[in-house]
Parts: C-alpha cells; structure tokens; sequence
C-alpha cells in the first residue's frame, strides 16, 4: 500500500506530479489557515506532512498523527512547526531555502521603492481625480542615492537585497548575529550594533527570522530611535514587528513610512488602522509569489517529503540531528 501523505492546502496538479503513483495524497482548502475539519480522518494513518506556513503544526497535532515519518514545510521558515516536537519524536522537518531569494529580494525592492516615491498614494490621487496638472511639489518623494540602508538580518536573501540596492546608489550598513567579513567586502558594507543600525538607516530593511530574540524586536523603543523621515520595509515575518507600536509611530510621525509584506496579525482586519494610513503600503505576503519560485518551493516539499519516507536525508532539513538515525 502506499503511504498516506496529508497536504495541509491544495496545491496545483503539477507542483506536485513527482508524488503521484508515490503516495495517498488528501489535501486542505486552498485557503487553509487550520488544519480542515475533513482531513481529521486521515491524521491516524499518515506518514507524511506537507504544510504552508499559515497552518500551526504543533505537539497537539503530531500528537494525532502516531504513524507520522516527515513533515515539509512548504516555505524557508519553519516558525509555525513545533521543531522540538517533531525532535522528540525522531521526526525529520524539511524546508525550502534559497529558491525564493531572489524573488522575496526583487518584492523587498519594489515595495521599498513604492513607499520612498508614494507610488500607491500617486496611483490613487491619479485615479480619483486629484491629478489636476503637473506640480514642482506634488507627491515628492524620497532620493535614494547616498542614503543608509540599514539590513537587519544579512543571510541569503538581506545579501540579495544588498545586491539590488547598491544599484541604486545606496550604503549599506547591516546587523547580524555575527561578522560576516566577505560581505563587507563584497557590498562595502558596514558591521553595525543594533541601536546603531537605527540612529543611521534611512530606510531599516528586516530580513531575520522569527524567533524568541526577533520577535516584537521593532517595537516603541526602536521605532522611536529611527529618524523622523525613516522607512521601514519588512519582508521577514510580522510579529518581528509590534504593530501596535507601528501604527502609533506613523499616525504620529516618529518615521515617515512603513512598506509590509508581512503583518501582525496575518492577514490584517480589513479595518485595520495601518489600511487608512496613507504612509502604510501593505502588500498580502507576496515575497515569493511569481509563478517558478511557488513552483520550485512546492517540487523541493515534495522532494523533502519522499525522502524522508524512503528514510533518505532530506534535501533541507531543520533538524538534522534526527537524521544521524538514518
């Protein structure tokens, strides 16, 4: 018999092809942010795991599932699985680094780039009526050249947003939990503390994963230590922003603006205070969104997830200490 697989979201027929023939696939809703009622069924019996970040998996979970051999996360953070859990339980958990640098990268860039010239704020004056003729002071924006870009979390996809910015004539200066010398050289960048990064960043770029020391780590101390014409950009994950303390600093002017791809909570009430802030660009968590990179993340989950059932070390894998076993 073939071994059951739960796949927490529907995913298109040919992300997923190399499991066909493989496993008993059953999958969620499109649009799951829990685990579908119509899936319970199944938990007994799976071996296998795919899930999208917006579905917890967690000890209660892993609890129901006893036969449970691998879980892949469909997504380079893993910050909405029980990693220690699955450890305990000798567990193997997959992710998909790399494949979405490049286009959470390009997405960093462009909503930079939309908050510094007011693009959304342009748009919208234009379509509504409000574009009268042309004017020397309408709609100024922000001149990117010879401006400090301060990176808080310079691994894979910080450096590409490092790559893409030196193209605009910006400095770098970054934060991270450690030195990282070629870096430096390559993008003339320069090591800084946090308080530092701060005090000096035009524009605070946040690109550190989600953990205990990260989380709520922009809040109404370091919000109000950025400069008064500041932007704040996070592609990283929301709650490493508070978002109250957000809100409160661009209604009253501690920085000029904020452009999210990710939010606290995700996705926002449609009546979110942050919606009705014209310095507020908030995008739906789109850094990875272009048609190969969804598809290459799905192919790696897939990957992860038919080694771990043939007992094979998994492509990527989180805890890898569970896998000395095999």
């Amino acid at each position: 018999m073939l071994p059951t697989v739960v796949l927490t979201h529907k995913l298109p027929p040919d992300w997923i092809s190399s499991l066909d023939g493989r496993v008993q696939a059953y999958s969620g809703p499109t649009d799951a942010d829990k685990l579908a009622p119509e899936l319970e069924a199944f938990l007994p019996d799976a071996e296998g795991l795919l899930s999208l970040l917006t579905v917890p998996i967690k000890e209660e979970l892993l609890a129901r599932m006893p036969k449970l051999r691998v879980v892949s996360n469909m997504a380079v953070g893993v910050d909405n699985i029980d990693v220690a859990a699955c450890t305990r339980r000798g567990i193997p958990v997959g992710h998909t680094p790399g494949v979405l640098t490049d286009a959470t990268a390009d997405l960093t860039m462009g909503i930079l780039l939309s908050a510094a010239r007011r693009l959304p704020e342009a748009a919208r004056d234009a379509s509504e009526g409000r574009w009268t003729t042309w004017s020397p002071t309408g709609w100024l924006g922000a001149d990117l050249r010879n401006k400090v870009l301060g990176i808080i979390g310079m691994g894979k996809i910080g450096q590409a947003v490092a790559e893409r910015a030196a193209g605009f004539g910006l400095k770098i200066i970054y934060r991270n939990p450690s030195h990282l010398p070629l870096v430096e050289a390559q993008f003339a960048a320069e090591y800084a503390s946090f308080d530092e990064l701060l005090h000096r960043s035009d524009i605070v770029s946040l690109h550190c994963p989600l953990n205990v020391e990260t989380q709520h780590l922009i809040d109404d101390s370091a919000l109000r230590k950025m400069k008064s014409t500041a932007i704040l950009v996070n592609a990283a994950r929301g709650p490493v922003v508070r978002t109250d303390a957000l809100v409160r600093a661009l209604q009253e002017g501690w920085i000029a603006a904020a452009a999210l791809d990710v939010t606290d909570p995700e996705p926002l009430p449609p009546d979110h205070p942050l919606y009705g802030l014209e310095n507020c660009l908030v995008v739906p968590h789109i850094g990875s969104a272009t048609h190969g990179t969804r598809k290459r993340m799905a192919e790696i989950a897939c990957e992860n997830m038919l080694a771990g059932l043939d007992e094979r070390r998994l492509l990527h894998c989180v805890n890898p200490e569970v896998e000395t076993k095999i």
